[in-house]
């Protein structure tokens, strides 16, 4: 691709056991480490999930019965000399068993004519509805988003053209416990947005919202039973910006790191917290934590850890502890877990 890939989120997910699974993509297939047992502190793996082709990044979602499902863009040569380029998911049933095989999504290009545009789309986002169906969205070649629906459990037949202009970053999905899904696009300085109330595969634009979004830095966290709070960086500044329909973004502090933010909401001595986990601009882990939708509480960043790649990941371990974890620079799992005290003191680092 013509542009960095942007890093993989929410790669540390719980199963229906309690036990931990790790993801990280690498050229060719996904390392994947699993917890011996709810709450660690040992590892299984990493096992490799081979994908040739297969780009590193992955959008990553779990659905309500504890399915993974792992999307990525294959990249293979032609037998015409181009490249063919798809989308491609795998799913996860239980937590350690083998994956189901690949399936590929194809691209919106497939007519040999227009097949060379597959080459120019972004990278794929996933998510899961209130029915239990998995969709699929990208920004496509022409600088609009393209997507792909189960309907419930059969694919299309093809990629839907959502419409849209002037998409330049990583299409981003949200999705409330009450299954109303917002799609967001952005663009240089305003980001579109398609919203649904119900299933099914048609997504009706509403009003484009104002922001400068720094690339692959869009994530979303449920802070209410029908709210979800959305952050991101400033494209120009770099500062994390939280936002909710209703008002206008809020800033929470400058320029302290790269990259997406980690993001888990539990109690913290009792208290609501959202919990915020990011690579700082040393390349080490910063965390921080403010009471849930009290952006004007303010937060601190404690940074901790050796220096990682790509983004940090929060979890609720089997008994119920925060763990943080991270990809060392060598491709390994560094993991830190909630000592048994009170507030957010973590343990010393482990490799898994």
């Amino acid at each position: 691709m013509s542009t960095p890939l942007p890093a993989t989120v929410d790669w540390l997910l719980r199963g229906k056991d309690g036990r931990l699974t790790a993801y990280s993509p690498v050229d060719g297939g996904v390392l994947r480490w699993t917890e011996s047992r709810p709450g660690g502190p040992g590892w299984d793996g990493p096992d490799l999930l081979p994908a040739p082709g297969l780009l590193p990044y992955l959008s990553i979602v779990q659905s309500t019965e504890g399915y993974v499902y792992l999307t990525g863009l294959r990249r293979l040569p032609g037998a015409d000399g181009l490249l063919d380029v798809d989308v491609l998911y795998g799913v996860q049933y239980q937590t350690g068993r083998p994956m189901r095989d690949w399936h590929s999504l194809t691209s919106p290009y497939t007519v040999p004519r227009v097949k060379h545009f597959a080459a120019e789309m972004g990278v794929p986002v996933s998510f899961v509805d209130a029915t239990g169906s998995l969709h699929v969205m990208l920004r496509n070649a022409g600088g609009g988003v393209s997507g792909r629906s189960q309907n419930p459990v059969r694919w299309q037949p093809k990629w839907a053209d959502l419409k849209g202009s002037d998409v330049t970053g990583t299409v981003a999905v949200t999705v409330n416990e009450a299954g109303h899904v917002d799609v967001f696009a952005p663009s240089a300085e305003h980001v579109l947005r398609w919203s649904q109330d119900t299933g099914g595969a048609e997504f009706p634009r509403v009003d484009a919202l104002t922001a400068a979004v720094a690339d692959g830095t869009f994530t979303a966290l449920r802070t209410g039973s029908d709210t979800v709070t959305r952050f991101w960086r400033d494209a120009h500044s770099g500062e994390v910006l939280a936002w909710r329909p209703g008002a206008g973004p809020r800033s929470l502090g400058g320029a302290t790191g790269t990259g997406p933010l980690a993001l888990l909401r539990t109690p913290v001595d009792g208290v609501d917290c959202t919990l915020l986990a990011q690579r700082d601009a040393s390349g080490r882990v910063a965390l921080a934590a403010y009471p849930t939708e009290h952006e004007d509480a303010g937060l601190s960043w404690t940074p901790t850890g050796p220096v990682v790649t790509g983004a940090p990941a929060l979890a609720l371990d089997g008994r119920g502890r925060i763990v943080l974890a991270a990809i060392a620079e060598d491709g390994g799992l560094l993991v830190t877990r909630q000592k048994d005290e009170s507030g957010l003191a973590l343990e010393e680092w482990t490799r898994a």
